[in-house]
């Protein structure tokens, strides 16, 4: 009798599972980004969220919760209803970085988020300025071994990717270069063409811009493979450092404890608009390399990815409160 009763109620909560699933969504679903508008994250949530809408049935709106490096827009949705309707467009730093990086930051990246779908891989470039006499990252690597301490490298801001890619690139060679934090990418930016820095890591969009006009030099790209955006420009790994490969990432996760089934049929409803040509190329106009894995695979690249990003804030010394 206990038997009966126990595979009855089995059943009866798997129908209700499915039936969650089926009916889902019942409304709007709202993707929140911790950054202002006009930003990266804004472009690729805007970019998907038409196609979304048309696969799902629901309107999809973009609701800009910015602040703390995206953790106020983190906090807004680990708190929302568990139903599916509330999702996160998050990046590397918000993810992987800031739980390395913020002493006490008010969520945990595997226990209070539900991964959905990671949608992009972002690339970055190395940089120097016009006036280092390197035509190529080994030359670099030579200019700067010669000078230990007198290269500086911007970025904008401490923790940030574009401050520990190049830690990264300092604990891979043995280097010695400062580093010049500033408050935002644009200075930095313009400091580097400047010639008060030396060196940078940024993304390709402002950087591929900058490189075709003379403006900065591009040694190399932190991908695997080439950017179609610097054709010209080797990776780093094909100028001699073996296995450094260093990406950030874009992705969409639900409040922990959304059924399986809706994460499912969202992950495969992003699956379905990532096969899009034009999804793909304004992607790769956007400097975001497209790079679908579904639920389960994006909670495993998550777990590889922050003992990764914690060695190097470790390293770095950064730490904010």
């Amino acid at each position: 009798m206990r038997l009966r009763i126990w595979l009855a109620a089995a059943a009866l909560t798997l129908t209700s599972l499915a039936a969650t699933a089926q009916g889902f969504p019942t409304k709007p679903i709202r993707i929140v980004v911790g950054f202002p508008a006009g930003g990266p994250l804004d472009q690729h949530a805007r970019l998907l969220s038409d196609k979304l809408q048309a696969v799902l049935g629901q309107p999809v709106v973009v609701d800009y919760k910015a602040g703390a490096g995206g953790t106020v827009g983190a906090q807004e949705v680990m708190k929302a209803p568990a139903d599916g309707h509330t999702l996160m467009l998050a990046n590397t730093g918000v993810m992987v970085i800031n739980p390395a990086l913020y002493s006490r930051l008010p969520y945990a990246t595997l226990k209070d988020f539900t991964p959905v779908a990671r949608t992009a891989m972002q690339p970055l470039a190395l940089l120097v300025n016009t006036g280092v006499p390197a035509k190529n990252l080994q030359e670099f690597m030579a200019y700067a071994k010669a000078r230990p301490g007198q290269v500086n490298f911007g970025s904008a801001g401490n923790g940030g990717i574009s401050h520990l890619v190049p830690e990264m690139f300092k604990t891979a060679t043995g280097l010695y270069m400062v580093h010049i934090p500033y408050r935002g990418s644009a200075p930095a930016f313009t400091d580097l063409m400047g010639g008060q820095v030396q060196f940078m890591a940024e993304s390709i969009p402002q950087a591929a811009s900058y490189h075709k006009q003379g403006k900065v030099r591009a040694l190399a790209v932190t991908s695997r493979e080439r950017n179609p955006a610097l054709p010209d420009v080797p990776t780093v790994i094909e100028s001699g450092i073996k296995g450094f490969e260093v990406v950030g990432f874009y992705g969409f996760l639900a409040p922990a404890g959304t059924p399986k089934d809706v994460v499912a049929k969202l992950s495969d409803a992003f699956g379905q608009v990532m096969q899009s040509p034009e999804v793909k190329n304004r992607m790769v106009s956007q400097g975001a390399d497209p790079a679908f894995l579904g639920a389960d695979d994006f909670a495993k690249f998550l777990a590889s990815e922050m003992p990764r990003w914690a060695d190097a804030v470790k390293k770095s010394g950064a730490k904010l409160d």
